[in-house]
């Protein structure tokens, strides 16, 4: 039994982080006998992930149509976006209690690497980058209960974060929110790090709903 539960971890997580990672796009089928194969696991184990990550929200199963990664709605984006910026801020404040002067420095570095891809126009590296800080920040803060929230969260929300970051002009208004956040982690000052982190994914909810209403114009 034991050997059949590690199967069934192996799956969600190898599919979950698959679908973060946008290697899986929304809708996508997820055909079982290809999972069997790719993961050396059973179809029981492959059956119990997905339902797991259906649970998750990251996956839809449907009778007699199979598994598919979840398409998610701009305006189901936004709400859950909502739900983000009140987690992602107490995770901010924390990591600014905990950041250690190596951490500060790691920050420091994301924050030059993101300054040089926006001078440059290199949004998906800048996309990368994003992804990288908000990382981070998570790993300092240490809340394993937010951490895990937020992962729930982030992978609802791949494909909008990602079309954000090709928006024009959305990495140049994006990175002093994201210098804000740094200085004020590395600065220690908790109150200042949840603030600058709800003003940042605030923006993002604004810049979602101005998809949301060129979406219903088109």
């Amino acid at each position: 039994m034991k050997g059949v539960h590690t199967g069934v971890a192996m799956v969600r997580d190898a599919v979950r982080d698959a679908i973060l990672r946008g290697e899986y796009l929304p809708g996508e089928r997820l055909v079982e006998t290809d999972l069997i194969e790719k993961h050396g696991a059973t179809r029981f184990a492959v059956r119990s992930a997905l339902q797991d990550l259906a649970a998750e929200g990251l996956v839809e199963v449907r009778r007699h149509r199979g598994a598919h990664v979840r398409k998610v709605s701009t305006s189901e984006a936004v709400e859950i976006t909502e739900i983000r910026m009140v987690v992602e801020g107490l995770v901010a404040s924390r990591a600014a209690e905990r950041v250690s002067d190596g951490q500060a420095t790691e920050l420091d570095e994301i924050g030059a690497l993101m300054r040089r891809a926006v001078e440059v126009a290199d949004h998906r590296r800048y996309h990368d980058l994003n992804q990288r800080l908000h990382a981070l920040v998570r790993t300092i803060a240490g809340h394993t209960v937010a951490d895990r929230i937020s992962e729930t969260l982030r992978g609802q929300l791949v494909r909008h974060q990602y079309t954000l970051s090709l928006l024009p002009g959305r990495p140049q208004a994006s990175l002093p929110q994201h210098e804000r956040i740094i200085a004020a982690i590395r600065g220690r000052d908790p109150r200042a790090a949840e603030e600058a982190m709800r003003e940042h994914i605030a923006s993002v909810i604004e810049a979602l709903k101005s998809m949301e209403h060129l979406e219903a114009r088109s």
